[in-house]
């Protein structure tokens, strides 16, 4: 006689959905737990930590010419060094070449600016919108607060990038120092990191560090490329229309470029306003048409192109992280948001593709490409 199985009633059931989420929830208040005190952490080490990134941006660009000069058989000090003195031979270089010319036009800058958006509420006022006097004083009210309030955010995150050391200037020499020393000692990390780690974890950590540091270095000089594109095209279409302060927008479009999404919007905008005020609306139109076509290339040509699938990383995402760090850290924030989403980017595929092996599922990268031999 067939035995009958019993099941259980429906009090059991819910006692073990309710037990199975209190797991789930002690667990996310954990990680929760975890990730406060990291940033906890992080904000308090803050001062030591900003010199260490930028110091690691630094050396994804310098490390190719300075291995090269390894290869030539210099010795490793004296190729870091040779390779820093020519970076901040250089760097000085463009600064002594632009910065009288921005310092001096400064001033005309701002006023530009500040014309250009009253003709800009004069415009909004007449015909054919007429808006009303009361709104249009409403909108800018809200705009100046808001600009205040961003103002004193940045200002807030550049101090706490900074910190103890009180000066921009103590954070760049700590930079250069700690530069030196990664570049110079910077092959003996991995394999120290090995033997300190240990097995299993060891090569899963240099795994991803290697991975990551390719991500840092790919980005940081592309973006260098793509920025520079995108000054010389809308420097060239400014001094061809003959907008006042060329140079120094396109200066600024290059540095603003170095923020995605935001940085482009912020440069284009103020070459459009100062072009509306110094050449009218007409010119301010060709400006504006410029710079769409520029973002037209840069975002379909260029970055699809140099890129290519590194990043991997959709623009709403870029969008969100850059306004978190500046949020949190301002323009420091700001600048670096893209590469640590980057790197968190890096970290979470390496984590899936070990997931994906260890249940014997395809990995996504691997699934991919299938797919795109079948549709081919």
């Amino acid at each position: 006689m067939q035995e009958q199985t019993t099941l259980p009633n429906r009090g059991a059931v819910y006692g073990a959905h309710l037990r199975s989420s209190a797991v789930v929830a002690v667990q996310f208040i954990a990680v929760a737990a975890a990730l406060w005190v990291l940033a906890w952490v992080v904000g308090k080490a803050w001062v030591i930590l900003l010199p260490v990134v930028l110091a690691l941006i630094v050396c994804t660009v310098l490390w190719p010419p300075v291995r090269w000069l390894r290869g030539k058989g210099v010795p490793p000090a004296a190729a870091v060094l040779l390779i820093l003195l020519v970076a901040l031979g250089l760097l000085s270089g463009l600064v002594a070449a632009v910065a009288p010319a921005i310092v001096e036009q400064s001033t005309e800058l701002a006023q530009q600016a500040t014309a250009g958006v009253v003709q800009v509420r004069d415009w909004l006022g007449g015909p054919p919108l007429d808006i009303s006097e009361a709104q249009l004083d409403s909108a800018v009210t809200a705009i100046t607060d808001r600009l205040n309030s961003s103002s004193a955010q940045i200002a807030s995150g550049v101090f706490t990038g900074v910190g103890a050391a009180t000066s921009a200037l103590v954070t760049a020499f700590t930079a250069i120092v700690v530069t030196f020393f990664l570049l110079k000692d910077g092959p003996r990390f991995i394999p120290w990191l090995r033997r300190t780690v240990g097995n299993p974890a060891a090569p899963h950590v240099a795994e991803v560090l290697e991975r990551v540091w390719s991500t840092l270095g790919g980005f940081i000089r592309t973006q260098a490329l793509v920025s520079l594109v995108d000054a010389v095209l809308i420097g060239a279409g400014l001094v061809i229309l003959g907008v006042p302060l060329a140079y120094a927008l396109a200066i600024i479009t290059f540095i603003g470029g170095f923020v995605p999404i935001v940085g482009a919007f912020v440069a284009g905008g103020l070459a459009v306003l100062i072009a509306l005020v110094s050449n009218g609306p007409v010119d301010a139109l060709i400006v504006l048409g410029i710079i769409l076509a520029v973002q037209q290339l840069e975002g379909n040509v260029l970055q699809p192109w140099l890129q290519s699938k590194s990043m991997k990383l959709h623009a709403v995402i870029v969008l969100l992280a850059v306004t978190l760090g500046a949020s949190t850290f301002g323009v420091i924030g700001a600048f670096l948001a893209v590469p640590v989403a980057a790197a968190a980017a890096v970290i979470i595929r390496y984590y899936d593709e070990q997931v994906s092996a260890r249940s014997g599922e395809t990995p996504a990268s691997e699934q991919e490409s299938e797919e795109a031999e079948e549709s081919a």
